[in-house]
């Protein structure tokens, strides 16, 4: 029974992997880049229905730290990615969901990052939704407040994080053992039991 129970379980884990496979999920960016080297500013923004078709553009806009107002710094439509302006000129890449006009990926990569890059971004999806008899348009954002450093830092965080995925994996193995160990020894006691039964109608008179 137990090992009825865990081929099932690996049954369906396996068929809930293949049908997430490719599914949008909206991940946060992360707000720490170090000067001098390159950075992916993420921004996911996924459909609530994957069925519905939809088209979109994106702009992206900054607002240095210190300062009281954003600017227009990127733009990403069915006519290709425009760079806005001049602080950020030839040092971004688009780095979201490509050969689609249904974008549901607007990361952007910062090539050279320097100290002024620090402040905060947010990118708007301009999306619209095409139903049956009628179209909509939605409108999303999204913020990133960025700092950057000289030298990259580990968080608390982001250690506590590590160590536990480490414990989870330690868990689940020792639980994967366990549980093999404990089907093997019921399956081996059936299977002595069996003998055992065989071995008694060989050894029983025949009936009349």
């Amino acid at each position: 029974m137990a090992l009825l129970r865990f081929l099932l379980f690996s049954f369906l884990c396996t068929l809930f992997v293949y049908q997430c496979h490719g599914a949008c999920a909206e991940v946060d960016s992360d707000t720490e880049a170090v000067a001098g080297k390159g950075f992916k500013l993420g921004c996911i923004s996924c459909k609530r229905r994957s069925e519905v078709r939809g088209e979109a553009s994106v702009e992206w806009y900054f607002r240095p730290k210190g300062e009281a107002d954003f600017f227009l710094m990127y733009t990403y439509n069915e006519d290709g990615p425009t760079i806005e302006s001049d602080q950020f000129e030839a040092r971004v890449d688009w780095n979201g969901s490509k050969r689609s006009r249904d974008i549901q990926d607007a990361s952007i990569y910062l090539l050279n990052v320097t100290f002024n890059d620090s402040g905060t971004y947010r990118c708007f999806f301009n999306r619209i939704l095409s139903y049956e008899n009628y179209e909509y348009n939605d409108v999303v954002s999204k913020v990133v407040h960025l700092s950057v450093v000289g030298k990259a830092t580990r968080g608390t965080a982001s250690i506590v994080s590590e160590v536990m995925m480490y414990v989870s994996i330690i868990g689940l193995q020792l639980w994967l053992l366990i549980e093999m160990i404990y089907c093997y020894r019921k399956i081996a006691a059936a299977g002595e039991e069996a003998l055992r039964e065989a071995a008694q109608n060989q050894n029983l008179p025949p009936k009349c």
